[in-house]
């Protein structure tokens, strides 16, 4: 059985730590504003991987925004994501299996993008300090 793997980052670790050892009770926010877990497959080590992300939600799907602030290049779980795309997603004390889905399709993409923005207005500032465009996942249910 693969081993969770702690994030190298000190406040990732310890608000994976907070949420996990409340059952999701305390640690659910980042900023003021609602996160989810996201558990996943590291694609070069296998080890269980845990990443607090802004909850964004469309009906019974969580879209999983890969800004990492506006950096220039994607952040790690989302080449996890891509290589193995079975998640579990935690919101608070419900968890749930999932399959993640990257949006490709421009049209579904700019569906998406304004409901990821108004959960977190931060995105639209991180899409304008980068010229990658920001990748969205939709997490849904097994």
């Amino acid at each position: 059985m693969t081993e969770y793997q702690p994030s190298p980052t000190e406040w990732v670790r310890n608000q994976v730590e907070l949420i996990e050892s409340t059952g999701g009770r305390e640690g659910n926010t980042m900023r003021g504003m609602s996160v989810v877990l996201v558990t996943h497959k590291g694609r070069n080590s296998g080890a269980i991987r845990k990443t607090p992300l802004m909850r964004v939600v469309d009906g019974d799907n969580y879209l999983l925004v890969a800004s990492i602030g506006g950096a220039p290049k994607h952040p790690v779980w989302y080449y996890n994501l891509v290589a193995d795309p079975d998640i579990t997603v935690r919101d608070g004390t419900k968890v749930q299996e999932m399959r993640a889905r990257l949006v490709t399709d421009p049209a579904e993409r700019a569906r998406l993008w304004p409901i990821a923005v108004a959960a977190f207005p931060n995105y639209a500032e991180y899409q304008t300090k980068t010229t990658r465009v920001i990748p969205v996942f939709v997490a849904e249910p097994k």
